[in-house]
């Protein structure tokens, strides 16, 4: 009974450490292929009108709202020591450092990071992929090279357009429904924001968008080693890209932060 438990854990661990490994090879040899020629221009342009330019009224919508519950919350909790002239301080402070890089990323990894994992496994187990190895054509180069470079130039601008619409829903909330004077509210925000607190959303914006891209690609082109296959093994590939993503930027959140502040 001992031994069977042990064996259990000797191969649990043995296939935690070949994920790593896998996973590790697969984004070095997805990033190297960056730089070698010829460039895939045409790749990369339409995966960022996928990620970027497709994500972008719902990146609005979510920053919008999100701003208008900051702004409404911020009020009346400001409000019990007398300092809801702070209110654009706290909206600007919050979106900009903290809610504006992960929120998008997690909308993105909802919208086009299950797209990318359904995507790749459907070409996974209808054996497209192996057709390319046929070719001669590199698949991580051909499916995942044009995405990465896709999401590091989409997220840092759509943490950038969540970061406005946020701001205009707290003035929104704060200023227009609730009474405190415009004039102030922008005041603050734009005394309270420095270039290294945008700079910093940045920086998270872009890991986020290597994490993202790098769990949703592996998943999907690894469809085949679940111990379902067909179209369930496609169903469960995009559920564990969309929840271990979202986990891996919290984790690289609290990283970021922890090394920034």
């Amino acid at each position: 009974m001992l031994v069977e438990i042990i064996e259990n854990f000797g191969a649990k661990i043995i296939k935690i450490i070949e994920s790593v490994g896998r996973i590790m090879i697969f984004f070095l040899t997805g990033t190297a292929n960056i730089f070698v020629l010829p460039f895939q221009f045409a790749k990369i342009i339409d995966h960022t009108w996928f990620i970027g330019t497709k994500s972008m009224f719902v990146i609005a919508l979510t920053g919008f709202f999100t701003g208008m519950v900051l702004g409404l919350q911020g009020y009346y909790s400001l409000l019990k020591y007398g300092s809801e002239a702070a209110l654009g301080s706290a909206v600007a402070m919050t979106l900009i450092r903290e809610l504006g890089p992960v929120f998008t990323a997690i909308m993105i990894t909802a919208r086009a990071g299950s797209a990318m994992a359904a995507e790749i496994g459907v070409m996974r187990i209808s054996e497209q992929i192996d057709a390319l190895k046929t070719m001669h054509i590199s698949p991580v180069r051909f499916l995942f090279t044009p995405r990465i470079i896709a999401s590091i130039i989409s997220f840092p601008l759509l943490t950038a357009l969540f970061n406005i619409f946020g701001l205009l829903g707290g003035f929104v909330s704060g200023s227009l429904m609730l009474g405190i004077n415009k004039y102030v509210y922008m005041d603050t925000v734009i005394s309270s924001v420095s270039v290294n607190d945008i700079t910093g959303g940045f920086y998270k914006a872009s890991v986020f968008a290597v994490v993202v891209t790098t769990i949703c690609c592996y998943q999907g082109f690894y469809t085949h080693l679940f111990k379902e296959f067909g179209a369930r093994g496609v169903s469960l590939s995009t559920t564990n890209a969309v929840v271990q993503s979202c986990i891996f930027i919290f984790i690289s959140d609290y990283i970021i932060t922890f090394f920034l502040v």
